[in-house]
């Protein structure tokens, strides 16, 4: 006799490990702490996202790891392609009627396409396990790479406004980008992810 299986929920919180064609998407760990500073030390990464610091260390690893661990909504996924940790992406929830999508790689590893395909991924998470109807990002109006990603990605571009990027000690213009569960939906026909409940 066949048993019902619960399917998980819409908003419910669960363990998954997210793949694509070439890419596993997973919670970071401890063990991961020594690659994640070594990949995140580099001054053109800090210099593009808002909140990494440069230098950095792995002691900014560590708090990082563990303060995903400690967080009960799991959006934050290690990139990794052939089992090496290659960057991050995830949704930042700070301000919870604005999601935000992030994402950074090691300089190695830009410009082969990993950056579309990780934040598709996480997309299609976001979409599939949250009610929210937009998702934003930005990009530095100096990052062309990363717009492109976003507009490969299907965001809209709503904007300039400056933010803050802590590495550059300063504010500086961002292009800002919003991707609505309609327009996601329409675009669905990318290469899906499969996720793995642990």
């Amino acid at each position: 006799m066949l048993e019902d299986i619960q399917t998980p929920r819409l908003n419910e919180n669960s363990r998954c490990v997210l793949e694509t064609e070439r890419l596993t998407l997973r919670r970071p760990t401890l063990a991961d702490v020594k690659t994640i500073a070594r990949l995140a030390n580099d001054r053109r990464i800090a210099e593009n996202t808002r909140r990494l610091p440069h230098p950095y260390s792995p002691d900014h690893a560590v708090d990082f790891v563990r303060s995903m661990a400690n967080k009960r909504c799991e959006t934050v996924f290690l990139i990794e392609s052939e089992f090496t940790p290659i960057g991050m992406v995830g949704i930042d929830w700070r301000e919870a009627d604005a999601p935000q999508l992030g994402y950074w790689l090691g300089v190695e590893y830009w410009g082969q396409g990993f950056a579309t395909e990780a934040a598709r991924a996480a997309i299609d998470y976001f979409f599939e396990e949250f009610d929210a109807e937009h998702l934003y990002s930005g990009a530095r109006v100096a990052n062309p790479a990363s717009r492109n990603v976003l507009e490969k990605c299907g965001f809209q571009w709503i904007g300039v406004e400056l933010h803050r990027f802590e590495a550059l000690k300063s504010s500086t213009p961002v292009d800002c980008f919003r991707l609505s569960r309609g327009v996601w939906s329409s675009l669905k026909s990318w290469s899906s992810s499969i996720r793995k409940l642990g």
